[in-house]
């Protein structure tokens, strides 16, 4: 949810929607099935906000209703986003990205030894 909240914006401006997204839209259910008068009100600091809003509950019905096995078979996700899946849910730091952020942090945890399992 937060790298489509991401497209096309900053983290900064994401930083201000996100706690009362997830309060108001907990889950995907929630999600697919909100006003989209009141989301898109919610998402308008965000820029693109009726555009979001589509994505999102599309997105949200796509996670709850087709049988997927990578994030980017699901509505709206792109490169970003499965290569955030990739990093941070895979733990697969052999990713590719573009995007300067997740560049940097593959650099960072390249360097960091890797955790005893005990």
């Amino acid at each position: 949810m937060c790298c489509i909240m991401l497209n096309c914006t900053s983290r900064k401006q994401v930083d201000r929607v996100r706690e009362e997204f997830f309060k108001r839209y907990p889950d995907a259910v929630e999600a697919e099935r909100a006003n989209p008068a009141e989301m898109s009100e919610l998402l308008a600091p965000l820029g693109f906000r009726n555009r979001r809003v589509r994505t999102i509950r599309l997105f949200s019905s796509d996670w709850m209703n087709l049988e997927w096995l990578e994030p980017n078979e699901l509505y709206g996700i792109g490169k970003y986003a499965q290569d955030s899946w990739e990093i941070f849910q895979k733990r697969n730091l052999e990713v590719n990205p573009t995007d300067g952020v997740l560049l940097k942090y593959l650099d960072w945890a390249k360097t960091q030894r890797p955790l005893q399992v005990q």
